[in-house]
């Protein structure tokens, strides 16, 4: 796959990866051309057997240095962009609504975990990377992903059955 087809496949989910890290569009976009411009320049050099693994490694390293540079936050609290996917457009409009407030609710539960969980949740469970995939663009051991996915897990679970105790509540 030459690098044109692989903008075409993997932009989309480039961008809304970039964005949930970045919480800002504009971010996102350049990190998303920088990704890009990386991967231009490097793709000759090496055989790129899972591209679309490799160029999250690529746009996670591109947002790495981005927030180093700027001496930003990791990661944030909101997202704006939503995965269109996630939401059934035949519901009705308030169904829709509820949806989408309850994902930007999960996705503020997944950023309150620790930064390597967010990643790792964000990767796999999000993104549908394989364990593999997630430990290469995270730079850590298999076995290590594995333990962060499983605490991640759990904690968000906590947190969601938390969050519907205190909605009882009301």
């Amino acid at each position: 796959m030459d690098l044109d087809e692989a903008y075409e496949v993997y932009v989309k989910d480039l961008y809304r990866y970039l964005l949930s890290l970045s919480k800002d569009h504009y971010t996102a976009e350049d990190l998303v051309q920088e990704a890009f411009y990386r991967a231009y320049i490097h793709l000759g050099d090496n055989e790129i057997n899972n591209i679309k693994a490799w160029l999250f490694k690529v746009a996670y390293h591109a947002f790495i240095d981005s927030s180093r540079k700027n001496n930003r936050l990791i990661i944030s609290d909101k997202i704006e962009g939503l995965n269109k996917n996630q939401i059934n457009h035949e519901k009705n409009p308030e169904n829709r609504i509820l949806e989408k407030e309850s994902f930007q609710v999960l996705i503020e539960d997944i950023h309150s975990l620790k930064e390597t969980e967010t990643h790792v949740i964000l990767l796999c469970d999000l993104h549908q990377l394989s364990l593999k995939e997630s430990a290469e663009i995270l730079e850590i051991n298999l076995n290590t992903l594995k333990s962060h996915l499983v605490r991640g897990r759990k904690k968000l679970i906590e947190r969601v059955k938390e969050r519907r105790r205190q909605d009882e509540r009301e």
